[in-house]
């Protein structure tokens, strides 16, 4: 077990989580995320009792990236405004086997989740009980018969990017949920959240969070 920390200060820290990792305790899922980032906190520092630790947002066990958790009551609850007011730019890294028909675009669907299926279904136009999605992508680059996108999300919805991605005709390379013919080892996708930009919760700093996928 090994935590890679990307950032850290008395009130945040900010954390790779690898693919097959769940950000919270599951039954019958490995040891967390948030586990690991305790024990870890819990060792670095010799705490004699019990270490605080806030989930702020979470990821999708098969992606990987950025995980931002609060080592402080203060920093949970602005973190938790900061995310809800969306004053927060994400942008994460994917890889997919086909070529996007358009190198740089804003698109636009309305997703309907799939509680029983666990996932959810991407509309062009707007649907009864779906909320609408948008994001950014650009096409990076096109390396081994793969090609590396960008994305910036402007709204932050259940499986949004791979929905998406997988509407354009684009599916990213091993998420079989989305419409890969091309599945991975433990269920791992080429999807990572691989920056983060906020003000610091308590000193208002900028903060810059990065993280290379392993894919690039």
């Amino acid at each position: 077990m090994s935590v890679i920390v990307l950032f850290e200060d008395n009130h945040i820290i900010a954390v790779d989580k690898r693919s097959g990792q769940t950000v919270q305790s599951e039954p019958g899922k490995p040891l967390s995320l948030e586990e690991e980032v305790k024990i870890f906190l819990k060792k670095k520092y010799a705490k004699p009792g019990d270490v605080f630790l806030g989930v702020i947002h979470r990821l999708d066990m098969p992606v990987s990236g950025i995980v931002l958790f609060a080592k402080t009551t203060k920093a949970l609850t602005r973190m938790n405004k900061i995310f809800e007011k969306r004053e927060i730019q994400k942008q994460y890294t994917a890889a997919v086997a086909n070529k996007p028909a358009v190198i740089e675009a804003l698109i636009t669907h309305w997703l309907k989740r799939d509680d029983k299926h666990h996932r959810v279904k991407a509309f062009e136009q707007e649907t009864s009980g779906c909320e609408k999605a948008q994001l950014i992508y650009r096409l990076e680059q096109s390396v081994k018969k793969m090609h590396i996108i960008k994305i910036d999300l402007l709204t932050g919805r259940k499986h949004q990017i791979r929905a998406q991605l997988s509407a354009i005709g684009c599916p990213i390379i091993g998420d079989t949920k989305y419409g890969s013919n091309q599945p991975l080892p433990q269920g791992k996708i080429l999807l990572h959240a691989s920056s983060i930009v906020f003000k610091h919760p308590v000193s208002e700093l900028d903060i810059n969070i990065q993280s290379v996928p392993d894919f690039v």
